[in-house]
């Protein structure tokens, strides 16, 4: 895998995604807010696959979320999130829904996710321009059809393969996602969890989307199973796609990934080449290596606390509480420099 330089704070021009100060808030009642996600900055290119890692509740899965424009109606968003032009291989979607926008606009060409219209979002992007693999399969499927249903339906709106065609391309969507052919004619309701996470991954893959958002996509699958999903989704980014692997499997993220995004309390700590992160030198935050400490095969050595409650941040470094090179600079948040976000990176203080 090739070791891509960590984002800069200028775009890259080869990015197929570039993300800058991305910021989620929720209203709550009485005034509160929720900071899920703060200041959010990276670049996804073309043949790439960035690992989004981290804990539950740190607003990855929210990050996902806001840049498909599927946020609740008490989020707000700020920053921007551009999506490149189309496909780069000189194909173009079949449909006309998915060749123009409003006004007769290309809807192939560059698009702001966080600024775009829900029609936008839903005529030409989702599905055509980012498939995802979602973390509740479930609440994706549709109750009354069955798996073959939705993916034969799947392959007509996204490709306009013909109906003698659909069958098989249905077939072979779940073939590569490792969902059983002979449980195609299942409803969702008779599938388990991890049939279910199949069955959203073959209907992620069927567009053959430029950039490809999967939400903890191994969930529910047993190691063998986790295994060839990730291979699955690297085959997509060797194709020349882009994937945003979002998971807390860090044994998937270091089989896929060119780089590691390590997320806490709704911000970016570290983002890494995976070669280093994973191998030598290691990670050079303090909660990054917490993470990779806690594995089995390093020593299952818990990270001591519990991480923040996001509408009551501590004014410095969230970490901070549960760290234990925290100093009293750390009383101020540190910037993303270098791409770590930290006062002691590497244990020591920084110069």
């Amino acid at each position: 895998m090739r070791a891509l330089q960590a984002v800069t704070a200028e775009r890259a021009d080869d990015a197929l995604l570039s993300v800058r100060g991305l910021t989620v808030r929720f209203r709550l009642r009485a005034g509160r807010t929720v900071a899920a996600v703060t200041d959010v900055s990276f670049d996804l290119a073309a043949g790439e696959c960035l690992a989004l890692v981290g804990e539950s509740g740190c607003g990855k899965s929210v990050l996902a979320s806001a840049l498909l424009g599927l946020l609740p109606a008490n989020a707000q968003t700020q920053g921007t999130a551009l999506l490149a032009d189309g496909p780069r291989d000189g194909t173009q979607p079949q449909d006309a829904a998915a060749r123009t926008g409003e006004s007769g606009r290309r809807a192939d060409g560059p698009v702001d996710l966080l600024a775009a219209d829900e029609r936008t979002l839903a005529r030409t992007v989702r599905g055509r321009r980012i498939g995802l693999v979602p973390q509740s399969p479930a609440a994706h499927l549709t109750p009354v059809r069955t798996v073959r249903a939705q993916l034969e339906e799947t392959v007509r709106a996204l490709t306009g393969t013909p109906r003698r065609e659909r069958r098989a391309a249905a077939e072979a969507a779940a073939e590569r996602a490792a969902f059983p052919v002979g449980h195609l004619d299942r409803y969702p309701h008779e599938l388990s969890g991890g049939l279910a996470q199949r069955a959203a991954t073959a209907l992620a893959l069927i567009g053959d989307a430029p950039l490809l958002l999967a939400d903890e996509p191994t969930t529910g699958l047993d190691r063998a199973l986790v295994d060839r999903t990730a291979d699955e989704l690297r085959r997509h980014a060797d194709r020349g796609k882009a994937l945003l692997l979002i998971t807390h499997d860090l044994a998937a993220a270091r089989r896929v990934a060119d780089r590691v995004a390590v997320m806490y309390a709704g911000r970016i700590v570290e983002i890494a080449p995976a070669d280093r992160f994973f191998g030598e030198p290691g990670p050079r935050h303090p909660y990054a290596r917490g993470l990779l400490d806690a594995l089995p095969e390093r020593g299952f050595t818990p990270i001591p606390g519990l991480p923040p409650e996001l509408s009551n941040l501590p004014p410095g470094c969230a970490f901070a509480p549960r760290c234990p090179l925290a100093t009293d600079a750390c009383a101020t948040r540190p910037e993303l420099l270098a791409g770590v976000a930290c006062h002691h990176p590497d244990g020591a203080p920084r110069a």
